[in-house]
This record gives structure tokens, C-alpha cells and sequence, in this order.
């Protein structure tokens, strides 16, 4: 889709598509209505279809909803719109909500000083509508994020909506942060209220032109189990994973049931969802052994079992999906919904040939782990560690998890990477971040060294300072004066963290 705008000065995604929107709304204030209407009338003037009420062609629906206060599920559009509108699917949900700033200002304040108890006390988090562990989800969220992100899962649980973009202001907005199921929260500014809108609508259409590749499919024949005992890759995954727990790269999972009761939560959105995934390389099977995803079931990634593994040797030539191999005799639950950038990033970078230090000489991809955790890096040492940006659009108009916008960004930037293109370059990892999402690492051979080990030396040795805050936006590093590549982000990227 080719968007005119007099407004847009940023770079755009060349995949965006025309889509069909409708407005639904809930609670109304002066503020929401405008900005309501602004954001449909961008919508109709960039060429999108704008219905009166939704249909089978419906790709998002538009509500609102009150702050601090809770919506009933019987009343929430995430589990009412198929049946309120007869609908064969279910739209993706917009949930516009009005803040004041006196009021999100103190909140935020609230929740930075109840951060710092620890254990925390359950009184603090009895907020209305929560369920009776909400408190664990909401001091784990904001010990990770800051207190935007337990703001955000509060907000999340009253309104029962993933996609809320809060609007802070009184009479007029000052700006609208973004939330997803991840915890991304990027700002749009509005100093100008033409652009505010413009901003708001084409952040929506960013995330409803793309789709999730996690249609995976099972090919034959099944890894025979004594096959699957005799590799090295599972075992070395198993020690990894306690490996990057101890140095806390794993946050907890999220659990919908302990942040919200809905009884129709299962049919709406996954009950649980993990913090991150990884995978690595295993010669005698060809193949890419990864973690499960942990939408399906609860995962500790800091303590997996064979169970917690599954086998990827391909991508579907459709692309919507990995291709997977079972274990006879063994749990086989899908792939992280991550298994597609982590398997198809290799189809544009070298293979290698190990030598003889190596149990097996064979052709290999030239990257042998792969981690993928929901941080940021704060700095690195660029003689060790190279960094590669995404597409500049990546940056501007965030793209969600699991889906194929993700994968093809993450594989653009690992295709520019210069250590990964020439397997001589003393640079043993390189990664990428996703604003708003996290990083994406990768590890070389390195003869002598367990699979994922160059990452937790790396980390200890401060040749990569993982930070628990993500950027929303752009970013880049510089160098201080000892050489170390510091991050850097736009001014005003996370002010109330």
C-alpha cells in the first residue's frame, strides 16, 4: 500500500495493506471522541475502508473503555464481538482509553514506590478487577519494564483488551502510548494533532498487515527416541537454560489467569505466554532444536526438559509455518512461535565446513545458537560483538511477535550482518533488537565451547550488558571513551520509567 500524506515523514513498511476497520465505542469522554474521530478520518483519507458496523470483512475494531476502572467480560468486545456481530472470525481489538495526567502521572508514581518492596506487599496491587495474584504479575512486569509496564498489565486486565492505546491529556491529548501483549508501550507525540492521528492509525495498520507464521507442520519420518537420546543438543540446551537463569535473562512467564478471572479467556487469547525462546544447531540430525512455545503450556525456560524441545528442519514454502520433526516417545509440542525467523535467517547467510577439532566434519549454518529474550542491550564490546540495526521502518512502526513482518526484519538485518557473512571475522556473536520486543542473538563455532556458552561468558565479562528495558523506538550506539558501544535513544523515549 502506498500511502500520500502531507504528514508522514517517516519511512514506512512497503507490505502495508488496505483493511477494513470499524467503530464500536464503550465509555466516551470529550477527548476520546475526537480522537476517535481524527483517527477514522486518516484512516478513510489514506484509502482504508471505515464500517458502520463490523462485518465477515472486519480487521480491527475501534472501542474505548474507562481508566481504573474494570469492564466486565460479558461486556468486552474480545469475548462478545463474534456472537454481538454474528461474525465467522474475531477482529483485532483497539481499546482507546482516556487518562488525565494528573492521574497516570500518579499512578506511575504509585507503582515506582511500591516497586521497591521486596517481597511485595499484595495490599498494594488491590486494584479493582484483578485477580487475587494479580500482585505477582504486576511486581514481576514492573521490576522488568519499569512502572509503564505494570500500568500497562493493570490496564490490560480492567479493560480485557491486549491492544490499548492510552491517551493522556485533559481537555486536548498530549500523547498516546501503545500497549501489546509483549509490553511494548512506543509514544506518539501529539505537538501536532494532524500527525498525532496519522500516527496512531498508521501504527494500527503496521500491525494488522502482517499475519502469524506459527502454522506449523509435522513431516516424517519421527526421530527414532534413541536417536533423540544419543544427541548432544538437547543436553546442551538443558545446561544453557540454567546457565541464562542464573543470570536472570528469563523473566517469569505471564499467566492470564493470575493477572484477570475470565472464563472465556482460552477462546480469546492464549492463557499464558513466555518470556523469550531459544534454539541451537544439531549436526547429526541436520537440524535446529528449539524450545517449545509456551503459549500452549506453562514453560520455565530456566529449567527445560526434553519435553520442553521440539526439532524445526525447514520453513513451509508458503511460509506460514516452520516444518517440524517429532521424537518418537516423546511430548512433542510446537515450536516457540519464534521458529520461523529462527530457522529461516540461515537461508541467507553462509554454511561452514567443522574441522577435525569438531565430533562431526560437516557442513553446518554458519550460526550455531540462537537466543531470543524479551531485554535490551545497554552496551557491548564491539572487538567481540557485532550489532546489526533493522530496516529503518522497524523502528517507527513496531511489528508484533510471531508474525512475518518480524521474521523477514530479523532476517534483513542478520543478512547485513559482516561477521556472519565472513565466518573468518574474530566477532563470535552478533545480534539485533526489536523496539518495543527485545533482542535476538546469535553465537558462532567456536571450537572448545558448549552451545550458548560465548553468551553467558559474554555477559559476565560485560562484553554484552543485557538491560531489563527494551527501547520503543529508534536507537543506535556510540562509542565512550574505552571503545565500549554504548545504547542511545531518542530523547524522551521512556521518561517515565
Amino acid at each position: 500500500m502506498q500511502v500520500a500524506s502531507a504528514f508522514t515523514v517517516r519511512p514506512l513498511h512497503p507490505w502495508l495493506q488496505r483493511v477494513h476497520i470499524s467503530f464500536v465505542p464503550g465509555p466516551m469522554s470529550p477527548l476520546l471522541e475526537g480522537v476517535a474521530d481524527g483517527v477514522l478520518r486518516v484512516f478513510q483519507r489514506l484509502g482504508h475502508q471505515v464500517q458502520d458496523v463490523p462485518d465477515q470483512y472486519t480487521d480491527a475494531i475501534l472501542t474505548t473503555a474507562p481508566f481504573g476502572k474494570p469492564l466486565r467480560w460479558r461486556e468486552a468486545l474480545l469475548f462478545t464481538a463474534r456472537r454481538r456481530f454474528n461474525l465467522s472470525h474475531t477482529p483485532t481489538l483497539y481499546t482507546l482509553v482516556h487518562a488525565r495526567p494528573d492521574e497516570f502521572f500518579h499512578l506511575l508514581d504509585y507503582f515506582r514506590e511500591v516497586l521497591k518492596k521486596e517481597p511485595p506487599d499484595p495490599k498494594d496491587y488491590d486494584f479493582p478487577g484483578l485477580a487475587p495474584n494479580a500482585y505477582k504479575v504486576l511486581f514481576e512486569q514492573g521490576r522488568r519494564g519499569g512502572p509503564i509496564l505494570a500500568l500497562q498489565r493493570l490496564i490490560q486486565a480492567q479493560t480485557k483488551s491486549i491492544r490499548v492505546i492510552l491517551v493522556v491529556g485533559e481537555d486536548k491529548p498530549l500523547a498516546a502510548y501503545h500497549f501489546d501483549l509483549v509490553g511494548a508501550f512506543p509514544k506518539s507525540r501529539a505537538d501536532d494533532l494532524d500527525m498525532f492521528y496519522e500516527d496512531i492509525a498508521l501504527r494500527m495498520v503496521t500491525t494488522l498487515s502482517t499475519r502469524e507464521v506459527t502454522e506449523h507442520q509435522v513431516v516424517p519420518p519421527p526421530i527414532p527416541r534413541a536417536v533423540w537420546d544419543s544427541l548432544p543438543a538437547p543436553k546442551a540446551m538443558q545446561k544453557a537454560a540454567r546457565e541464562l537463569g542464573k543470570r536472570h535473562f528469563f523473566t517469569e512467564m505471564v499467566r492470564i489467569a493470575d493477572l484477570v478471572k475470565v472464563p472465556a479467556v482460552a477462546d480469546a487469547v492464549a492463557s499464558q505466554y513466555s518470556e523469550g525462546c531459544f534454539a541451537t544447531w544439531e549436526p547429526r540430525i541436520n537440524a535446529l532444536i528449539a524450545t517449545v512455545t509456551g503459549s500452549a503450556r506453562p514453560v520455565d525456560k530456566d529449567n527445560i526438559t526434553d519435553d520442553d524441545l521440539a526439532v524445526i528442519v525447514g520453513v513451509r514454502p508458503d511460509g506460514r509455518g516452520a516444518l517440524v520433526r517429532h521424537v518418537e516417545n516423546k511430548r512433542n509440542d510446537p515450536p516457540s512461535s519464534e521458529a520461523v525467523e529462527m530457522y529461516d535467517m540461515d537461508t541467507v547467510l553462509p554454511r561452514i565446513s567443522l574441522g577435525p577439532e569438531w565430533p562431526m566434519q560437516v557442513d553446518v549454518p554458519v550460526v550455531r545458537s540462537k537466543l531470543h529474550g524479551h531485554r535490551g542491550i545497554a552496551a557491548y564490546d564491539p572487538t567481540k560483538v557485532e550489532f546489526v540495526p533493522l530496516d529503518e521502518a522497524y523502528y517507527h512502526y513496531l511489528v508484533s511477535c510471531a508474525t512475518e513482518a518480524q521474521a523477514r526484519g530479523i532476517k534483513a538485518a542478520f543478512a547485513r550482518s559482516q561477521a556472519l557473512q565472513n565466518p573468518d571475522d574474530p566477532r563470535k556473536v552478533v545480534f539485533t533488537v526489536l523496539p518495543g520486543h527485545g533482542v535476538v542473538m546469535a553465537e558462532k563455532w567456536v571450537p572448545g565451547k558448549e552451545p550458548f556458552q560465548l553468551f553467558w561468558e559474554y555477559m559476565d565479562e560485560g562484553a554484552l550488558v543485557v538491560d531489563s528495558h527494551v527501547p520503543q523506538g529508534p536507537m543506535w550506539y556510540e562509542p565512550d571513551a574505552d571503545g565500549q558501544m554504548i545504547l542511545k535513544i531518542e530523547e524522551d523515549e521512556w521518561p517515565i520509567t
